[in-house]
């Protein structure tokens, strides 16, 4: 399935210093997953230091990156 990074998720990105494959794998392989807003998901994942909060939405076709975060900064 395609993956699709949000503008805002990737300016969000770079200034927290979260790089695409640490996203990747935290969609693809999320210790907790909890619904959101208008049909989002948050994804969890330890990588590291970080403790990663991934929130995307996703269609038939594709996931969408919205933005991400280090919960331990």
């Amino acid at each position: 399935m395609e993956i699709h990074f949000s503008r805002h998720a990737r300016r969000q990105m770079k200034w927290r210093e979260i790089d695409e494959a640490e996203v990747k794998t935290t969609i693809s392989n999320p210790e907790k997953v909890v619904d959101s807003i208008r049909g989002r998901k948050n994804a969890f994942r330890h990588i590291g230091e970080k403790l990663l909060k991934v929130t995307y939405t996703q269609d038939e076709n594709r996931i969408i990156i919205i933005t991400a975060i280090d919960k331990n900064k």
